[in-house]
């Protein structure tokens, strides 16, 4: 065996890694010194920051958040449900309600649920009637937009999570005397949320930025806000960056959120790390 104690030990200098660090830093300072010899009025960004405009925008977005993935997860469940049933009808409602929700673009379904009294230009019936432009206001249009089309792709995530739970677990319910949703209640379902709740809180994340999509339809979010006061005054890019900022301080404090919440559901499951 050779002798190699008078080798010198010489470390990996990774000089791929130096190299990408420095390509990181110049395009970072190259964005910031953008930013700051630009034509940007930072002034305009602290005044309008808390505007009562944006505040209101704020506010809508986060009940709409909050309303449409209560909508969607309700929508999921349900789904998931009729898609793992033995019922061969079930399965293909629910198999058609999450392809053409999921086939067409959410902006377009929020325009056709905005446009519906073209359709439907009354709903109910004779005396128990109404104008659907009076019911399907912008807000309304984008609660079911928004919360049937999250419906269709919870769905899928329900039915990840409810597959990812061994089959025995459905035979020992069976065999000692639970009705199926009873199971699904008691034993399959809280299995299922260790793989259920991350790409939700992905899905509850990303539908914070898809409530800005309802701007389309006049829905008073965020962005539309901001868009209201610089078509009044202006100044695009600084009502712009207000809006980007909101949106990243909603995303700041979910993020940790979502976190602990999926390492109380990994506990036990060698998931916790």
């Amino acid at each position: 065996m050779p002798d190699i104690a008078h080798y010198t030990h010489v470390p990996n200098r990774h000089w791929g890694r130096w190299l990408a660090v420095a390509i990181i830093i110049l395009l970072i300072a190259g964005l910031a010194r953008a930013f700051a010899v630009g034509q940007i009025e930072w002034d305009f960004v602290g005044r309008f920051f808390t505007a009562p405009a944006i505040m209101t925008g704020l506010y809508n977005t986060l009940w709409m958040t909050l309303g449409a993935m209560a909508l969607g997860i309700t929508l999921g469940v349900i789904t998931a449900v009729m898609r793992m049933s033995p019922n061969p009808v079930l399965q293909g409602v629910a198999m058609g309600y999450t392809w053409l929700f999921r086939g067409t673009p959410v902006i377009l379904q929020l325009l056709l649920w905005f446009n519906l009294a073209l359709i439907f230009p009354r709903l109910g019936f004779g005396e128990f009637s109404v104008r659907t432009v009076d019911v399907m206001t912008p807000a309304l249009a984008a609660l079911l937009g928004l919360g049937i089309n999250q419906g269709a792709y919870t769905s899928e995530v329900i039915r990840a999570g409810m597959l990812s739970v061994d089959t025995g677990q459905y035979e020992a319910a069976k065999a000692i005397g639970m009705t199926r949703l009873r199971a699904l209640r008691r034993i399959i379902f809280p299995q299922a949320m260790r793989v259920v709740i991350p790409p939700l809180g992905n899905e509850f994340i990303g539908m914070v930025k898809l409530t800005s999509l309802a701007s389309v339809i006049q829905f008073a979010e965020i962005l539309h806000a901001a868009q209201n006061i610089y078509y009044a005054n202006s100044r695009v890019i600084e009502l712009l960056i207000v809006a980007a900022i909101w949106y990243l301080i909603i995303v700041s404090i979910l993020t940790p959120l979502q976190m602990l919440l999926e390492r109380r559901f990994a506990r036990g499951a060698g998931g916790a790390r």
